[in-house]
């Protein structure tokens, strides 16, 4: 069966009963029918313990970290722990495109799938429209007489589609000819603040201090310069508060935010997790793509500006994906697992390492994954959650909930006070195993320009491909000594970071040459061919 098939088999509980399991009453809950609502609480003290999972560099397919996370939210909900799930919402780009959602798959999926991979709640929409809202005030600015003195405008549209033909635009405005180019909304500026904010007050502060254009003399002008902040809040109003969902088995699911990991940060909100963790014991969370982009990004960036202490992390690895890095030898790609130890044992928290295990896989396969992750000292388990939901995590979920309730030491890669040329020193050598990093003109130039203000000691958000640890997606397996090349270098503002785009990275995805839209319908009352 598809995994649309399997959800529709599920008759689920009303999400008013769902929220019981959180001690929300309905005065807490913005219901949106009878499987959906935003929960309008607000943040308690934080009491439970935070778990992240995240994964080696995947295959162009990805390696199942949602499976994971659910199966494994669901094993710990058997285990009668209180346990709350904190997840990205999916972008429509990937949905019609080739990789798909974003809600698991098989008998460990979020649910309604159907509304949580198409329009869901709505927040996705609402950033567009803030995003696209800056750049029509602009250039209405600019039209209007452009008291401001704008001349070169840095902020981007975004469209929520995989659309090759918005990477670069050109419009005339006033004699003038613009030149742009649109993000996926899922890497916009909005987005990565949006997930980033603790509660409405900051939000506003983010959107405040965005940059959205330069003067002639090289002075930042920013959404409060335009008068737009007020705006953006009343687009966001509802967007804010993060959505409760279930899980196939009932448990229940904050899904809120969805920014990329390999173009923007990776993580769901700060909202969400935050919550999360005021209402149960346990959060499952995940960040995207390997843990050389999310997982990196989660410790170094969002953690620190959250206050937030993970308490363990899964690393899921897959045997075709081992296979892959190994150019099919299993025993050569088990170095991309390496790697990813390596770099996650910096961070001095208990981690797991979890195989999601695929029919095909043999069983000496499994067996010698478990020893190498045994002999470096790890503990392993294999999820079957993909085909036997929770109870095929249960394994899994006991050595986390041990590592769990371990003392973590956990401590971000760079100091606060490094320049972004230290972090991304850092970065290089402990996450990119590099022997240089190189500048481009384009980069030099920015560097020089951030030199002596607030914005040269901002933490930093590498964008680079998520198929390979080094800035080369043909770099399988565990590149070492390799260079990585800064092309451009970009200032977000309202999320508190600076970008480093590293190779050929494009902020606007293209489509699959035989993209899932082909098979979608709507047939008899009901959405086909999703997954």
């Amino acid at each position: 069966m598809t995994d649309l098939e399997i959800a529709n088999q599920v008759i689920p509980k009303k999400i008013s009963e769902v929220a019981k399991a959180l001690h929300l009453k309905e005065e807490d809950l913005i219901l949106y029918g009878e499987d959906k609502a935003k929960v309008k609480k607000e943040v308690n003290h934080r009491k439970g313990k935070l778990i992240l999972v995240t994964a080696i560099n995947p295959t162009p397919m990805g390696e199942g970290k949602t499976t994971v996370s659910i199966g494994l939210a669901d094993a710990i909900h058997q285990l009668k722990e209180n346990v709350c799930l904190a997840l990205r919402e999916p972008s429509l780009g990937p949905v019609f495109g080739r990789k798909g959602g974003a809600t698991g798959g098989g008998y460990s999926q979020v649910i309604p799938m159907e509304d949580i991979n198409l329009h869901f709640t709505g927040d996705f929409h609402a950033i567009t429209a803030c995003n696209n809202l800056i750049s029509a005030a602009i250039y209405n600015h600019i039209y209007q007489g452009n008291a401001l003195g704008i001349s070169h405008v840095l902020h981007q549209s975004c469209l929520d589609v995989n659309d090759r033909s918005l990477r670069d635009v050109s419009f005339p405005v006033k004699d003038t000819l613009y030149h742009t180019s649109f993000r996926i909304t899922a890497a916009s500026s909005i987005m990565t603040l949006f997930c980033l904010a603790k509660d409405a007050s900051d939000l506003r502060k983010r959107l405040g201090r965005m940059i959205v254009a330069e003067t002639k003399t090289g002075n930042y002008i920013t959404v409060e310069d335009l008068k737009l902040t007020g705006a953006l809040m009343v687009l966001l109003k509802d967007a804010i508060f993060p959505n409760l969902v279930q899980t196939l088995e009932g448990t229940p699911a904050l899904v809120h935010g969805g920014p990329f990991a390999n173009i923007a940060h990776g993580c769901n909100s700060v909202f969400a997790t935050n919550l999360a963790l005021s209402l149960a014991d346990y959060c499952v969370t995940e960040a995207g793509f390997g843990a050389d982009l999310g997982a990196e990004k989660f410790l170094n960036i969002k953690c620190p500006a959250a206050n937030l202490t993970p308490n363990a992390i899964v690393l899921v690895a897959t045997i075709k994906a081992l296979k892959y890095h190994g150019d099919g030898n299993l025993k050569q790609g088990l170095s991309n697992l390496e790697a990813h130890l390596d770099h996650l044992s910096k961070y001095q928290v208990p981690l797991v390492v979890a195989i999601n295990q695929y029919e095909t896989d043999l069983e000496e396969e499994i067996q010698m994954v478990t020893s190498f992750v045994l002999e470096k000292g790890y503990p392993c388990e294999t999820s079957k959650a993909y085909r036997e939901g929770g109870k095929g995590a249960l394994s899994l979920a006991k050595a986390v909930l041990s590592e769990a309730n371990k003392e973590s030491c956990y401590q971000p890669l760079y100091h606060e006070d490094d320049t972004i040329l230290q972090k991304m020193e850092i970065l290089s050598k402990t996450v990119y195993h590099a022997k240089e990093v190189r500048y481009s003109e384009e980069a030099k130039k920015m560097l020089e320009k951030l030199k002596n203000t607030p914005f040269f000691k901002l933490p930093i958000c590498v964008s680079k491909t998520q198929y390979s640890i080094s800035d080369d997606p043909n770099q399988k397996g565990y590149p070492k000594q390799n260079i990585l090349t800064v092309q451009k270098i970009r200032v977000e503002s309202g999320a508190g970071f600076v970008v480093f785009l590293l190779g050929d990275i494009y902020e606007m995805p293209g489509l699959p040459k035989h993209a899932n839209y082909e098979e979608i319908d709507y047939q008899n009352g009901k959405v086909i061919g999703l997954f």
